[in-house]
């Protein structure tokens, strides 16, 4: 099992924007950022079976009408898995949307939304993806907003086979991202940027030849380090997933039923998916 410390020079390659994208302060922080001919984004050097990794993201700030800043695990080929976090950028005052999803063996369409109970841009928070074979639990600052539990046991696919890459990158999305398209980006606001800081990883880093990091380790270091291999929400943290659900959520594919109008996904009719 590999923890990383924050050290964006060691953890991530800049892969796109012809210079965009910025590792500063002695890889302590690295920023994203789009002008009207490019984005840019970032991609781990590790490849991850299994992991609890957080980051800690301050979002365009002002009108980030029209940008799109995502966050998120994939792997590749046309049956990819993905765990994805998309912060949809808004007028100055009105509030971002978090849309999140998972995709399995290349299905997706498990999309719910959320507004957050804070101003995103005005500091770093902490977003946190667990992803163990039993569940995903999307988090921000500690707080769950969304479990997606492994249901194969009903013929759902979960992702557990591919080592996924972590993944960011902020782009114009104008033809989809702000109310559906209706509002463009305001290029005189350009450059927009997003910053990211205190990337943390427990997790299974696979190597080149297919192995795991956490089947080397001794049966009680991993009983101490590898909680998160088998953690799920207690008591407590269900009630506060809740309580987002209650309050924040703006969309769940699971009540969607004109979109799936022969009949929910089969996940959601088990009334097991949070």
């Amino acid at each position: 099992m590999a923890t990383s410390a924050s050290n964006f020079y060691q953890d991530f390659d800049i892969t796109w924007g012809d210079g965009r994208g910025k590792i500063l302060n002695n890889g302590e922080l690295l920023t994203l950022s789009l002008d009207k001919t490019s984005g840019s984004g970032f991609q781990s050097k590790n490849e991850y079976l299994f992991g609890k990794i957080d980051m800690q993201l301050k979002l365009v700030p002002g009108n980030s009408a029209g940008t799109v800043t995502a966050y998120y695990l994939s792997s590749k080929g046309a049956t990819w898995d993905e765990i994805d976090f998309e912060f949809l950028g808004n007028l100055s005052g009105d509030p971002y949307t978090l849309h999140t999803n998972v995709f399995s063996q290349g299905k997706g369409n498990r999309e719910q939304q959320f507004h957050l109970w804070f101003d995103p841009t005005a500091d770093f928070h902490t977003y946190s993806i667990l992803w163990n074979p039993k569940r995903i639990i999307f988090s921000v600052d500690g707080t769950p907003i969304r479990e997606f539990k492994n249901m194969e046991s009903m013929g759902v696919p979960f992702p557990k086979n591919q080592p996924m890459r972590i993944y960011s990158s902020l782009w114009n999305a104008d033809d989809w991202a702000t109310r559906g398209g209706l509002i463009k980006t305001d290029w005189s606001k350009a450059p927009f940027t997003a910053s990211y800081s205190n990337f943390n990883a427990k997790a299974c880093v696979v190597s080149s030849s297919g192995s795991s990091s956490c089947s080397s380790n001794s049966a009680s270091s991993a009983s101490n380090n590898n909680a998160w291999l088998s953690q799920e929400l207690d008591s407590a943290s269900q009630e506060r997933l809740k309580w987002v659900q209650k309050n924040y959520m703006i969309y769940n594919y699971c009540t969607d039923t004109k979109r799936f109008s022969q009949g929910l996904p089969s996940e959601c009719a088990a009334a097991n998916q949070s």
